[in-house]
C-alpha cells in the first residue's frame, strides 16, 4: 500500500516538473484527502525546492545532478539523493508530496493539504545567510499570504477549520549558530552564548505564537541535530579531522536544553496548544557514532563531496566545474549524502521516529497521534 501511495506521488511530481519546465501547462494537483494539512517551516533539512524559485546563489540550490538520483532520478531541489523526512511523513499521513510554496502553478486546492515554506540556509534571523534564503519571519509572511488565498477559495469559516486542524512542523535555528563561523562575524564574541541562544529561541517563539493567534493548535518540532559533527564541520579544524566542531556543538546543546522548556511553558499558557518534539540530536548522533547498528557503513564521511571525509561541499560542481567531486556507489551505505545533509535512507529512519516514535524519542505526542487529535 505504501509503495502504491508513493508511486502516485512520484507520478504527480514528475508531471508537475515537466509542466513547469515547458511553461505551457498549468500544474494542478487536486489530490483529494480528508487528512489534516501539513505546513512546513525551516531550512535545508525540509527543503523541497523553494530555492529554485528565487534569486538564490547556485551554491544554495540543489537542482542539479546527483541530487535526487536515488528515488526521483532527477534533481527536485531537495538536498538529498532522494526523499526527505517531509516526504516520508506526508506519505504516512496519506498526504501527497507537499509543493514548495514558491513553485509557480500549484492550484489553490493544494492548500487544503499543506505547503512547504522551508528554504536552504534559512535561519530565524534575516541576517543569517542574507539574500540566499527566506528567514523564518519571511516564511510566516508567505503562510499568511497563503491563508488569504485559502480564505478566498473556501470561505473564511472553512479556511479557519483547515488552519486549526493542520499540523505545523518546524526545524530552524541551526544555520543561525553555524553562520557566524562561516562568515567570520563578531556575533558570538559580542554577546554571551546564552544570550545568543535566547535570541534564536525568542524569535522562533514569536512565530509560533503568531501562528497560534491565527488558529494553529498542533505543532511539531525537532531538536537541532549534532551539526558540529557533520562532515563539513568536522574538517573545520585541520588538526582534528573527524572530531566535532565544539563551538557549534556548544551552541546547539544550549539550544536543545532550553527549547523544550519554552514548549512546556507554551503548553501551560496557550489553551489547546499541543506539540510533538523529536530528539533529532540523539537520533542522528547515535547513527553517526554507530552506523553499522543502523544499517550504514559510513557515519562520518559524505557520499558526495571532496577533500577529507568528502567534507568540502563541491557535490555536483556546486561551486563550478573547476572543482571536482567524488560520488559514492551506494548512497544507502552513508548517513550523509553531501557534507551537511542526509541521505534518503537516513531521512526515512528519522521520519519513522518522528511519526511513530515512542515517548523516549518523540514526546509528549508523536506526529501520528498529533494528526489524530
Amino acid at each position: 500500500m505504501a509503495s502504491s501511495k508513493f508511486s502516485l506521488m512520484i507520478t504527480i511530481l514528475f508531471i508537475c516538473t515537466l509542466s513547469l519546465s515547458f511553461g505551457s501547462i498549468s500544474c494542478k494537483n487536486d489530490f483529494v484527502t480528508n487528512q489534516a494539512a501539513l505546513f512546513v517551516f525551516g531550512d535545508s533539512l525540509f527543503e523541497a525546492g523553494n530555492n529554485n524559485y528565487f534569486d538564490s546563489l547556485p551554491g544554495f540550490r540543489s537542482n542539479y545532478w546527483p541530487y535526487g538520483k536515488t528515488t526521483f532520478q532527477f534533481p527536485t531541489g531537495r538536498v538529498s539523493d532522494g526523499r526527505t523526512m517531509i516526504d516520508f511523513i506526508a506519505e504516512d499521513a496519506w498526504l501527497p508530496l507537499l509543493p514548495p510554496n514558491l513553485q509557480p502553478g500549484y492550484s489553490s486546492s493544494q492548500l487544503t493539504y499543506g505547503l512547504n515554506f522551508a528554504t536552504t540556509a534559512a535561519g530565524v534571523f534575516a541576517a543569517t545567510f542574507p539574500g540566499v534564503s527566506k528567514d523564518l519571519g519571511t516564511q510566516l509572511s508567505s503562510f499568511k499570504n497563503a491563508t488569504r488565498v485559502l480564505g478566498s477559495k473556501l470561505g473564511d469559516a472553512e479556511a479557519r477549520r483547515v488552519i486549526s486542524k493542520a499540523v505545523y512542523l518546524f526545524h530552524i535555528g541551526a544555520n543561525d549558530y553555524q553562520y557566524p563561523f562561516f562568515a567570520n562575524t563578531t556575533t558570538i564574541t559580542t554577546t554571551t552564548k546564552e544570550r545568543f541562544v535566547d535570541f534564536v529561541i525568542g524569535n522562533t517563539t514569536n512565530v509560533i505564537e503568531e501562528l497560534y493567534k491565527m488558529g494553529a493548535r498542533k505543532f511539531g518540532f525537532l531538536t537541532l541535530g549534532p551539526y558540529g559533527c557533520t562532515p563539513s564541520m568536522s574538517i573545520t579544524d585541520p588538526t582534528k579531522i573527524g572530531s566535532c566542531f565544539e563551538p557549534v556543538s556548544e551552541l546547539i546543546n544550549l539550544h536543545n536544553q532550553e527549547f523544550p522548556k519554552v514548549l512546556r511553558r507554551l503548553e501551560r499558557q496557550l489553551s489547546g496548544f499541543k506539540y510533538s518534539l523529536h530528539d533529532f540530536h540523539t537520533s542522528l548522533l547515535q547513527r553517526i557514532n554507530s552506523p553499522l547498528r543502523y544499517g550504514f557503513k559510513q557515519g562520518k564521511m559524505a557520499c558526495c563531496g571532496s577533500g577529507p571525509l568528502r567534507g568540502v561541499n563541491t557535490c555536483g560542481y556546486r561551486n563550478g566545474p573547476s572543482q571536482g567531486y567524488q560520488l559514492c556507489e551506494n548512497a544507502d551505505d552513508y548517513i550523509f549524502f553531501d557534507p551537511s545533509h542526509l541521505t534518503e535512507k537516513a531521512h526515512g529512519q528519522i521520519a519513522e521516529l518522528i511519526w511513530n516514535g515512542s515517548p523516549n524519542v518523540t514526546a509528549p505526542y508523536n506526529l501520528k497521534t498529533l494528526f489524530g487529535l
